[in-house]
């Protein structure tokens, strides 16, 4: 793991760090917070959240800055990099009584220096429209809770409408509003327009146009964040039921499904040309799902706790070369043909192959590299880079056939490879952890052509065995619900090659019994459900959670191994760039700007950090008398 040190250093918050790029480092005068700059009590608060928007100012300091902090929500002017922040002066300050802000979004379409559209949805479900620069409060919907009386969760502008927005409640319900519409003085009638597995659309019955237009359902339990693609066209949804739902938005069909391996999925985002989504939850995973396949590619472990906030780094994610691959080539409408996951894996299998030819061939192999990165509730930052070696596995190295069975697990060695024989038994203790795992992974490649070092890509290689194509941590096809769960717990992993078939960090995970599973979800579960605060709390979706429990944990068993769930050893494992603690409450937010990331934790502070190179331009960072304080509008 990249985090350094050990014992006391561990728990320092790092102010600065190093990927291939260079130093990113804390610009301690660019922290945006309450003005007192006081640490936020956020016991029983929702998350702080951040949204940015640029409203093209003359004066090249266009971006603004919104926040809310407990009942708290603030304006400002954002100077990044370039000056520091000046607390005293936000544009717009608003408290609230009685409810509290949850997540907010700005429209870029209508956003002038003089006017710009903020949406807040709060906590007692309903959504405001305010002009923070005017100083404007345009319209409340759902004013009366008619329309849903749960907490909202996400609130997005949909892409290039002036007037269309989509609000995710706890309820497990999304709408569909007009800005122009009224919301009405009685609870909408509802009509069905489209159902399919778990999920169903309807229309607003009314003589005259009234919000909401369409009602979603989807999943059981409530609807954690939804994510726009970057063309507008499909949407997908993080559920707390651990599904990721990947629709049509327009004509509101279900392209793609994943589950996540255990526990609700918090936070979803697009890679910037809409081919991958990045889910993170409960699982403390990070699960990369592509599009195109509509399967699980890779996960990523370098979070102790659950994972909040996922997001891809448009600036550092690139894709060289003229030549696209297989896989770079087609059009929307082959994507719409392949709503089938056996359509997606027949055709990833092709191209697998058709790649692996041109690889071999060409000279010059296409270069791809997606930076993405996610916070949590561990106070950790992680980024991660997915390379072309996950993206499009060479034939050798594919573990898109991994075979679960005895004969393959005692296949018969490489040349030069030490015979390791995978013990199925459930008390096998610490045997079978790290001798086997360092005899495969020293092991020769005689047989292919693939080079003796793997490129650096921070992700952990695939299984090199020619002879069965099995990962040795595949064993038996019934071991991998009975093996004990510390049989490579205790291992400790010296490198990324000994760690190559499973992250020693991450083997509890791998080797989890499903029956060990269920009890500890029921426990969890019992604990989460039976709370004061939860009974008192009356909230229906949350009543409704605890009925459908028991059918969740037995669909989560059938899942698991399938498509939807692969085991943790058929797909690569990723390790994280960058691992990093970076704050004291929990992180809430990640932001990737063009010369700055932004964090922010549950205390209230919002953190820059400059890229490499940038932190130069903040010239009057020491010297705030000769910084001008950014103009009140």
């Amino acid at each position: 793991m990249a985090a350094e040190g050990g014992g006391k250093e561990m728990n320092e918050i790092k102010t600065q760090f190093t990927t291939r790029e260079g130093v990113y480092k804390l610009l301690t005068h660019s922290e945006y917070s309450r003005p007192n700059r006081v640490p936020f009590n956020s016991q029983g608060s929702n998350p702080v959240k951040v949204s940015f928007v640029n409203v093209n100012d003359q004066s090249g300091n266009g971006d603004r800055i919104c926040f809310n902090v407990g009942r708290e929500l603030y304006f400002y002017i954002y100077k990044g990099v370039r000056k520091a922040a000046d607390l005293s002066k936000p544009i717009d300050k608003r408290i609230y009584k009685g409810t509290q802000p949850t997540c907010h979004d700005f429209n870029p379409l209508t956003a002038t220096a003089e006017s710009v559209s903020l949406l807040v949805g709060f906590s007692a479900g309903q959504v405001q429209l305010i002009d923070p620069i005017k100083k404007e409060t345009s319209k409340l919907f759902n004013e009366e809770r008619l329309i849903d009386k749960s907490r909202v969760t996400c609130v997005r502008w949909v892409p290039g409408s002036e007037s269309l927005f989509l609000v995710a409640h706890s309820s497990g319900s999304m709408y569909l509003y007009n800005v122009e519409n009224t919301c009405g003085t009685t609870a909408p009638h509802y009509q069905l327009l489209k159902q399919g597995e778990n999920y169903a659309v309807h229309t607003c019955k009314s003589k005259s146009a009234r919000n909401p237009l369409l009602r979603w359902t989807v999943g059981e339990g409530a609807l954690n964040e939804f994510a726009f693609s970057p063309d507008g066209k499909f949407l997908a949804c993080a559920s707390q039921d651990g599904f990721l739902r990947v629709f049509g938005f327009d004509a509101a069909e279900l392209h793609g499904t994943m589950k996540s391996y255990f526990g609700g999925l918090l936070c979803v985002c697009w890679s910037p040309d809409g081919r991958y989504i990045v889910a993170g939850g409960e699982d403390d995973l990070v699960t990369v799902w592509s599009f195109l396949d509509c399967r699980v590619i890779a996960r990523g472990h370098g979070h102790k706790s659950w994972v909040s906030v996922v997001a891809f780094d448009h600036c550092t994610t690139s894709v060289e070369d003229g030549d696209l691959p297989a896989e770079f080539s087609g059009s929307d409408e082959d994507f719409h043909e392949q709503n089938h996951f056996g359509a997606g894996r027949d055709r990833a299998n092709s191209s697998h192959s058709r790649l692996s030819k041109r690889n071999s061939t060409d000279s010059r192999p296409v270069s791809v590299t997606y930076r993405f990165g996610s916070v949590g509730q561990d106070t950790q930052l992680c980024l991660w880079d997915l390379t072309e070696d996950i993206l499009f596995p060479h034939l050798p190295l594919s573990r898109t056939r991994t075979h679960t069975n005895v004969m393959s697990a005692t296949s018969p060695p490489a040349t030069g490879q030490t015979p390791s024989t995978l013990s199925t038994t459930t008390s096998s203790g610490g045997t079978n952890g790290k001798d086997n795992l360092s005899n495969s992974s020293t092991s020769g490649n005689p047989t292919n052509s693939l080079p003796g070092t793997l490129p650096r890509s921070n992700s952990l290689p695939h299984s090199s065995n020619p002879a069965g194509g099995s990962t040795p941590n595949s064993n038996t096809g019934s071991s991998n619900s009975s093996s004990s769960t510390t049989a490579t717990a205790t291992t400790k992993a010296n490198s990324i090659i000994d760690s190559a078939f499973i992250a020693t960090s991450v083997s509890k995970f791998a080797t989890l019994s499903l029956h060990d599973s269920r009890k500890e979800r029921h426990e969890k579960d019992h604990k989460r459900n039976h709370s004061m605060g939860h009974i008192s709390s009356k909230s229906s979706d949350k009543l409704n959670q605890l009925s459908s429990s028991k059918m969740a944990k037995a669909d989560a068993a059938k899942t698991l191994g399938t498509t939807l769930c692969p085991r943790m050893e058929e797909v690569p494992l990723l390790e994280p760039l960058v691992c990093k603690k970076i704050a004291h409450e929990r992180l809430t937010v990640l932001i990737f700007l063009e010369d700055c990331l932004v964090t922010a934790c549950q205390e209230g502070f919002v953190c820059t950090w400059a890229r490499p190179g940038k932190v130069g331009l903040l010239s009057s960072q020491n010297n705030p008398a000769n910084s001008p304080s950014g103009t009140v509008v």
